[in-house]
Order: structure tokens, then C-alpha cells, then sequence
């Protein structure tokens, strides 16, 4: 890698070798005196001759750090002030006025950087650098050295980010053949700036020539179907993810409900203590093991599983386990014990929301196209949701304990009679339920703010998904789980965000008063 950088590097400087000059006194003061016009034609000079060690100076009058006193140029930075030519430490003379860019300047500014940051040899800044000139109003005099980058680029997404802004560039060109060509290219992108050049080469004023016109109209179609499709995929992916956090929550409730029969209101307070102890093992690392940052999730995952697991387990030992039979007593029991565990989190945490920060590896997303973005963070639920399924599903149905399990779920009093410890089982698959519901408070730790009222917010949706996809059933909570963030998804572009929870609701309601059992019914005795 390293020689392959050094290879693009000598390419970069044997292509500008004819053109290239140090940036002299006289062309500083030429980029900060002066009338905009001049400034912006100096700017333009620069970027033409490819003058890269104009980078650290440009980016300077960027920042406003740029003075004029006179003849000379200075650069006041946060600690010392610096002779622009010479880069020797001086005092800043008290006639020293300040360069002022108005916004074209800044506009001129920013795209010059990005133009001269594609020579660099790192493929990050030359695709940071390609996006911001993309982003910006590149003009005639960067398109040589776009196509110069675009020849010598070997990033296959940076040379695609290139192409279209040279064809942006080449669009509004005086020859047709090559005006015809840019708006065939352009037609094949996804990004909004390129979509808006088309449009203005449409409007009075713009693009004369029949044919080309032509071609643009066909070419805005193409980009218009292009990024509808995107935009649904976004959707589905978006849906799938809430789903994913949903499976999640409902998980954990999918045991304890589901097989126990315990109607646990405390469940969304077992997700954001699993939510907290992530905050604790992350200001642990931040603290201790700087170094180790990125690994804190992976130790987080365990510690949030047994603490809750642990506290679900005394729960049952000591309040559900006398109450089993009894639902409303369970639901007020458990309600009151949710209640009690919030504000113990806001007397230890305070009331205010606390910020869990992303590992490095979750930071970031695959961009697909212009309009469509999958962050790291939601992939890597949508995978550990899938893992904890698997893991759950295996448990129950491929160990001892889980046989135990769905031997108490299908028939308490014959499993107690061929020797099943019902009680212990029940203690043990409550204490599974609420670990599981700790997992999830782990996923939702990375996708947004932890406070004490964060389980509240996925209680109902979690018994929503579990009576939806039948009691007891993990394979209808699967179903049900990414069904719900599908529609719920696909009904907030028409409805907005509380009546599609509004419609969805309604149809769940039908859906039981047609299905009573869920998608999938439970089969055993205790059902008969």
C-alpha cells in the first residue's frame, strides 16, 4: 500500500512538473488584498497550475487567520502569529487588518482546497476532497485538474465521484458532442448536486441546442427512477433495523411472557439498566484502557446480560414467584418494581439522558449512493440481533435447560411430576428473559441517548410484537418484530411518524380479533 502511494505521488508530480511554482510573497498577497474579483482569479491561477503547498495557506483564509499589514502577509493561529513567507515567529504589527471572504469567497475557497487535495496520497482526503468539490460550484478552472486526477486516480469510487464532476463541469461546455456526452454520464449518478445541474441546464437561460435537451430530460428520468429505488431501499433497510431493535426487546419478553406467562411491565426498566451498564464499561475504558476503546462494547455485552440476569432472577425469587396465577397482581407488582428501578438510575445517574459514544468500527456507513447510507451502528444490531436469536433458539431448543423450559411452558404439572424443578426452571428462564432484555439495552445504547425512561419507549411495541407473533413462539416474534418496522417504516413517509403507531395499532387489533392466537399458535396441552 504504502509503495502504491508513493507510486501516485511521483505520477501526481511528474504531471504538474511543468506547471507547479512555490507560492510566492507576491501570490499571497494577491489571494488576501484586494477586490473579490482579483482574490477569486489568483485562486483560480493557483488551482490551474496545481499548486498543492497552497493547501495550508488556503485553508488559512478560510479559517479567517489571515492579517495584511503593508507588503506582508501574516497567519495568526491560536498560539503564535507567523510571517506567511517565511513562516518565521513575528508580532503582529498593530496596523495589521483582517482578510474578510464574503460567502463566493468562501465558496471559491472551499473548492479550490478540494481541487488541490486530490494530488494527496491518501485515498481518504482524495475522497473527502472529491465530495467537497462535488458538493461546491466547480467551475472551468479545476476541470484540468479533475481530468488529470481522474486519469491517474485508482480508487474506483474516488474516479466515480471524479467523472461526475467533470461531466458536471463539461455540461455546460460550448461543444455539443462533449455537452451531449456529460449529460449521458450524469445520467447514471445518484447525487443531488449533479440532479440539480440538470435541472438548471433545463430552466430559460440554459441548455439551447434540441438534442441536448433532449438527452437531459432522458437522462433526469433515469437519475429521478435511480434514486426513487434508493430511496425505497433506505426505507426497507430502515425498517429492518427498527425491526431488529424490536425483535430485540421483544425477545427477552418473548420468555418470560411468551413461555412464562408473566405479564413483566419491568421489562423495558431490564433494557435501560442494560443500557447503563454499557455507559459504565465505556466511561471505564474511556478512563482506564484509553487505548482499548474500541473493544468496550464486546466487554459490555456480558456485564449487561449477567447484572440483569441476576437482578430478573432475585425479582422472581422474591415477588413474581409468589404471584404466579395472578396477572393483574403480577402486572401492578412488576409496574410498581419498574418504577422503583427508575428512580434509583435517577438518583445514581441523574434525570438527565447520558451520551454512549460508538466504538470506531461501529462510526461511519457503506454508501451505496447518494441517498442511501447504511451506518455502521445499524448493521451491527441487525447482526447481533440475528446472533442473540440464534443463540436464544439453540438454548431452547438444543440444551437440557431448554427442554426443561418448554416442558413447564407445555405442561407445569406433568413436567413436576416426572421430576422437572419447575420453580428453579422458572427462576432461570425469568433470569434468561431479563438478560436478554439487558442485550438489548446494550443495541439501543448505540443508536441513540440513555436516560431512565428509555425502556418505556419500547414496552408496548415489545408486547405488541410478542402477542402479534404468538405466545410463546420465537419464530412469530421474528416475524412479527420486522414485519411491524417494515410497515411502520413504509406508513410514516404517508402518515408521519404517530399515525402510522396509530395505524399500525389498529391493525394489530384486527389482526388478534380475527387471530386471537398470533401468527403462529401455541401447540401443547395447556393449551387444550
Amino acid at each position: 500500500m504504502k509503495i502504491a502511494k508513493i507510486i501516485v505521488a511521483l505520477v501526481l508530480a511528474w504531471l504538474f512538473a511543468g506547471t507547479a511554482y512555490a507560492l510566492t510573497a507576491a501570490d499571497r498577497m494577491l489571494l488576501s488584498a484586494g477586490d473579490n474579483d482579483q482574490r477569486i482569479a489568483s485562486i483560480a491561477k493557483v488551482v490551474a497550475a496545481g499548486d498543492a503547498s497552497a493547501v495550508p495557506f488556503l485553508k488559512s483564509l478560510l479559517d479567517d487567520s489571515v492579517k495584511v499589514a503593508g507588503s506582508k502577509v501574516f497567519i495568526a493561529g491560536a498560539d503564535a502569529v507567523t510571517d506567511a513567507a517565511t513562516g518565521v515567529r513575528v508580532e503582529l504589527p498593530v496596523n495589521a487588518a483582517d482578510v474578510v471572504n464574503n460567502n463566493r469567497m468562501r465558496s471559491e475557497l472551499v473548492s479550490a482546497i478540494a481541487a488541490l487535495e486530490l494530488q494527496s496520497p491518501d485515498v481518504a482526503i482524495r475522497m473527502q476532497a472529491a465530495q467537497a468539490l462535488r458538493q461546491s460550484d466547480a467551475g472551468d478552472s479545476t476541470l484540468t485538474l479533475v481530468k488529470n486526477a481522474e486519469k491517474t486516480e485508482q480508487n474506483s469510487k474516488v474516479k466515480s465521484v471524479l467523472g461526475e464532476i467533470r461531466a458536471g463541469i463539461e455540461l455546460s461546455g460550448p461543444d455539443q458532442a462533449t455537452r451531449l456526452n456529460a449529460a449521458q454520464e450524469l445520467g447514471g449518478s445518484t447525487s443531488a448536486q449533479m440532479r440539480q445541474l440538470l435541472v438548471i441546464r433545463l430552466q430559460p437561460g440554459g441548455e439551447t441546442d434540441p438534442q441536448v435537451k433532449q438527452l437531459i430530460t432522458s437522462s433526469l428520468r433515469a437519475m429521478d427512477a435511480r434514486l426513487a429505488y434508493y430511496e425505497q431501499a433506505g426505507i426497507v433497510f430502515t425498517g429492518l433495523s427498527l425491526g431488529s431493535v424490536l425483535l430485540l426487546a421483544a425477545l427477552g419478553l418473548a420468555i418470560t411472557y411468551g413461555l412464562m406467562g408473566v405479564i413483566n411491565m419491568a421489562h423495558g426498566e431490564m433494557m435501560m439498566l442494560g443500557a447503563y451498564a454499557t455507559y459504565l464499561v465505556e466511561n471505564f475504558f474511556r478512563n482506564y484502557l484509553p487505548e482499548w476503546f474500541d473493544a468496550y462494547v464486546l466487554v459490555a455485552i456480558p456485564v449487561a446480560f449477567i447484572l440483569t440476569a441476576i437482578i430478573g432472577m432475585i425479582l422472581e425469587r422474591t415477588v413474581i414467584r409468589h404471584l404466579y396465577g395472578r396477572p393483574l397482581e403480577t402486572l401492578l407488582a412488576t409496574w410498581g418494581i419498574g418504577l422503583i428501578l427508575m428512580q434509583l438510575v435517577r438518583t445514581v445517574f441523574g434525570a438527565q439522558n447520558v451520551q454512549v459514544e460508538n466504538p470506531g468500527w461501529m462510526s461511519g456507513g457503506i454508501e451505496l449512493a447518494a441517498n442511501l447510507v447504511l451506518p455502521y451502528n445499524r448493521l451491527a444490531i441487525i447482526v447481533f440481533s440475528l446472533t442473540v436469536l440464534l443463540l436464544v433458539w439453540t438454548l431452547l431448543n438444543k440444551t437440557r435447560l431448554g427442554l426443561f423450559v418448554r416442558a413447564v411452558t407445555q405442561n407445569r404439572s406433568m413436567a413436576g411430576c416426572v421430576g422437572v424443578n419447575t420453580a428453579r426452571i422458572d427462576a432461570w428462564a425469568f433470569g434468561l428473559g431479563s438478560g436478554v432484555a439487558g442485550l438489548a439495552g446494550v443495541a439501543l445504547a448505540q443508536i441513540g441517548n440513555v436516560g431512565p425512561d428509555l425502556g418505556k419507549t419500547y414496552i408496548v411495541d415489545s408486547f405488541m410484537v410478542v402477542v402479534l407473533g404468538g405466545v410463546g413462539q420465537l419464530a412469530g416474534t421474528v416475524y412479527a418484530a420486522l414485519g411491524l418496522g417494515l410497515v411502520n417504516k413504509f406508513l410514516e413517509g404517508y402518515a408521519g411518524a404517530v399515525l402510522a403507531k396509530i395505524i399500525v395499532l389498529v391493525i394489530i387489533i384486527i389482526f388478534i380479533q380475527k387471530r386471537p392466537q398470533g401468527i403462529f399458535a401455541l401447540k401443547g396441552r395447556s393449551v387444550d
